[in-house]
């Protein structure tokens, strides 16, 4: 069947929709062959051919191969769209099961395809095209800084428009709080994410994620656009405050100074993109330690301790400067402690100093007990980082000498004492462990037995505090113990804290 409209209908959606002509011929196919089964009463199946070039198409109806069903005596259970292979073979010699029959039919009139059913068939088809096309463009810039204009707004989320059909959703909660958009203002977002999906949006862009202050000044700061500086990391409050680390590339350029520009311009572009977002530029450091109290910034930092296990540091700062090492609400350190990857605690250096001159005071007395010296060597040691006696004992005797006034006789003296000291406490403790009795309160308290209690007196753990301080790692070593029950019996011990605490 000859039908020229076909070639029109393909030549004015592939040029307004920008869509391969394939594809609409193949809409147009599945639209026909809706129409096609719709018209017959009983459900078949169908096949629509149309010729690329001259919109001729024929119609065929189809059989699916089957082998004989011994529930159906004979027959095949879907007689519309299933044939017997030994029928199939009165035709075909070479017919297999899986294979399909086709028989050419009346085809339908094109021009009656005005039906909603075909309609929505070619529509669905093109849209389906559409958003392919759409994901396809957009999947190789993820992580791009994208520009385009409010087209809709739904409860807090944003829909863009970037042209060409292409739309944008920027959720709710990647919007900046309490930004003032309007339908018709061009923003900018960072793509995040890009997802074919059947129906709703496709290109999800925030404005909130740390990647668009990073891109916004790639494209602000030419020197970083170029590689002569490197933005190292950042963190945002979003709509509020922000810290970048960059670092030069280039020991003439100042990183700091380009990237906020001639009287602040490039920084201030920056901040009027964000909504107002105050942003401070950090000068990134290889010593971790330089580059929190960089972070910190403007606050300035007394002095600071740093733990690798916990991967920690305590910063001190004098108390005048304490509110705003803090910030509001905790942002600056909060801020600070992203942007570096550490956990850092904010101490009044008049505090901090005189915790840790009871810390070297308690330490100090320890080596006046265990090694049996004099007050100034204790010090000594303390001051110079030693914290226990296990440290003095195993400490290669090189970097003990290094210590001002310590000689080879000393250091020696020293560490054959530390080794002695811990042979007598590993002793005492042992003794101590072998003669222990579970406390009566241990004993009588509820869910414990007297077999665990025992256990638990042979590991030190004597008394309900001592089974309180416990974590719930530490008793599933013992034998009969989960983590429920432990977690119970720790709750259970811990009950005289509550009540001491209700009580104040």
């Amino acid at each position: 069947m000859a039908n020229k409209e076909i070639l029109l209908v393909v030549d004015v959606f592939s040029n307004e929709r920008e869509i391969e002509k394939e594809v609409i011929f193949q809409a147009i196919e599945s639209a026909l062959e809706a129409a096609t089964v719709k018209r017959h009463a009983n459900q078949i199946k169908a096949r629509v051919a149309i010729d690329r070039k001259t919109g001729d198409y024929l119609t065929y109806r189809q059989w699916d191969i089957v082998d004989e069903n011994p529930d159906c005596a004979g027959d095949v259970e879907f007689p519309t769209t299933q044939v017997l292979l030994e029928v199939a073979r009165l035709d075909n010699s070479d017919a297999q099961v899986g294979e399909v029959v086709e028989e050419e039919i009346e085809s339908v009139d094109f021009g009656r395809i005005a039906a909603q059913t075909a309609k929505q068939v070619i529509i669905h088809k093109v849209r389906e095209a559409e958003r392919k096309k759409i994901v396809d463009a957009y999947k190789s810039r993820i992580g791009e800084l994208i520009t385009g204009i409010v087209k809709r707004i739904e409860k807090g989320s944003v829909y863009m428009d970037l042209g060409g059909h292409a739309e944008a959703y920027i959720a709710k909660e990647d919007m900046i709080p309490r930004e003032p958009v309007r339908i018709g203002d061009r923003i900018r977002g960072y793509l995040k994410d890009v997802r074919l999906e059947p129906r709703g949006p496709q290109l999800f862009v925030s404005r909130t994620a740390p990647e668009l202050l990073i891109a916004l000044f790639r494209l602000e700061v030419p020197e970083v656009g170029e590689g002569l500086i490197s933005v190292i990391g950042a963190a945002r409050d979003a709509g509020s405050r922000a810290k970048l680390a960059v670092k030069s590339n280039d020991p003439r350029l100042d990183p700091v100074g380009a990237c906020v520009g001639m009287r602040g311009s490039r920084v201030q572009s920056v901040t009027n993109e964000l909504a107002g977002e105050r942003v401070d530029i950090i000068l990134w450091n290889p010593s971790e330690a330089q580059y929190v109290i960089n972070a910190m910034s403007p606050a300035e930092i007394q002095s600071i301790v740093v733990d690798e296990d916990k991967h920690s540091m305590d910063l001190a700062v004098s108390s005048e400067n304490l509110s705003q090492a803090i910030g509001r609400g905790g942002q600056n350190v909060r801020l600070a402690s992203q942007l570096t990857g550490w956990e850092l605690n904010v101490l009044d250096a008049s505090k901090a100093d005189l915790n840790a001159e009871a810390e070297v005071g308690k330490i100090k007395q320890l080596f006046i007990d265990q090694l049996d010296v004099d007050e100034e060597i204790a010090l000594i040691l303390a001051e110079e980082g030693f914290n226990s006696v296990e440290e003095i004992a195993y400490i290669p005797a090189s970097e003990m000498l290094e210590i001002e006034g310590f000689d080879e006789d000393l250091v020696n003296e020293l560490r054959g004492r530390a080794k002695d000291a811990l042979l007598i406490n590993a002793i005492a403790f042992e003794e101590k462990i072998d003669s222990a009795k579970p406390a009566q309160d241990l004993l009588d308290m509820d869910g414990m037995d007297t077999d665990l209690a025992h256990e638990l007196a042979s590991q030190g753990i004597i008394t309900m505090e001592d089974l309180a301080e416990q974590s719930i790692d530490d008793l599933l070593g013992f034998s009969s113990m989960n983590e429920e029950r432990a977690a119970k019996l720790i709750m259970k011990a811990r009950e005289p804290w509550f009540v001491e605490a209700d009580s104040e």
